[in-house]
């Protein structure tokens, strides 16, 4: 979402350019993980495309760009180095990305930043009738690269929507191959979810017995097991009286811990993930972003609980604790945004998001 708001603050600058234009869309990067960064910087080389890959005018692009990015109240920093623009956005714009995800619901994944493309609509893969594992994963991964474009703005043709339904499984007269015997003993959603993972070079086989088991070392299992860890928070919250209050009443100074911080740094690279999943025909990038949104999920929640034994109702705490109850809320919506993210995104690999596991 954050990287959308910062595409249109840019949009009339990069429109008086003179022609060839870009957009900035799907060139935002995070920043590298041995940088020192803060949850909430983005950083783009647009100027160096913009300027057809001359250096002096790629830095005079960027100076502008990153001019007009200082103007929102919502940046505290744009900075260039040479025509690379980095952007830190404020910590309010970051953790309000809470508010937003959880109103937006399913449309929290979705961005424009494939408008103006189109792509084919494969039909909804029949995996338990495909022969062998190759041809499940050509089938699984034509069928996501296109929902994924789809979902940041690409139009699809022939219509997507007619072919998302999933086709009945093999009956008893159907002859059954080694998916079909993987769906049978694992489930299709760990068996789905596992292939959607491979990428392309890898020999596309799963471990019906691997995909099939409840740990955290499960791909599958653990993402899954994070949304529903977040709907169990918000389920016993509700149970105990409490809950997220208005959306005007969101303090979202009050998430400040790092491992709150770096949550909502993963929730705000979610409609990116996706643009990038499809513009490089790679959908097996996106479960493993899902996987590092889970986790850091589950470390928020080990770290700043927003229930815990002993709390009271309506947002009362324990003795001893300093927790507030605007913060028990603001905690409350961070769970909802996860839950919510969580959903969306297994939703577009096609894989159920169970309440209870």
């Amino acid at each position: 979402m954050l990287t959308g708001d910062l595409d249109r603050l840019l949009a009339a600058e990069i429109a008086a350019l003179p022609p060839p234009a870009a957009t900035t869309a799907g060139t935002w990067q995070p920043a590298p993980p041995d940088s020192g960064a803060t949850p909430g910087t983005y950083g783009t080389p647009v100027a160096f495309r913009l300027a057809g890959g001359h250096p002096a005018k790629a830095l005079r692009i960027a100076m502008m760009l990153a001019a007009a990015l200082r103007r929102a109240d919502w940046v505290c920093s744009a900075t260039v180095t040479g025509g690379y623009v980095t952007v830190r956005v404020t910590p309010d714009a970051l953790a309000g990305l809470a508010v937003r995800i959880v109103t937006a619901g399913p449309a929290c994944a979705r961005s424009t930043a494939l408008a103006g493309t189109t792509v084919p609509a494969p039909p909804y893969p029949d995996l338990a009738a495909a022969p062998d594992w190759a041809d499940a994963w050509r089938q699984l991964a034509a069928y996501l690269t296109g929902r994924l474009a789809e979902a940041a703005g690409a139009r699809t043709f022939p219509d997507l929507h007619a072919e998302r339904q999933p086709q009945p499984g093999p009956g008893p007269h159907q002859a059954t191959g080694p998916v079909a015997g993987a769906i049978g003993f694992a489930g299709a959603g760990a068996i789905r979810y596992a292939l959607a993972r491979i990428p392309p070079g890898t020999p596309p086989r799963v471990d019906p017995g691997h995909a099939a088991q409840r740990r955290l070392d499960v791909p599958a299992y653990a993402v899954r097991y994070a949304h529903s860890r977040a709907v169990s928070t918000l389920r016993q919250a509700a149970d105990l009286g409490l809950s997220l209050g208005e959306a005007a009443e969101f303090g979202p100074r009050l998430l400040a811990h790092p491992s709150e911080q770096a949550l909502l740094g993963e929730l705000s690279w979610l409609p990116e993930r996706v643009a990038g999943a499809a513009r490089r025909a790679r959908p097996d990038t996106f479960p493993r972003y899902l996987e590092r949104l889970a986790g850091a999920y589950l470390d928020c929640q080990e770290q700043c609980p927003a229930v815990w034994p002993g709390i009271g109702r309506g947002g009362g705490v324990g003795a001893g604790t300093a927790t507030s109850g605007p913060q028990v809320a603001a905690r409350l919506w961070l769970a909802a945004a996860s839950a919510t993210a969580l959903r969306a995104g297994l939703d577009l690999l096609g894989v159920d998001a169970p309440d209870r596991l």
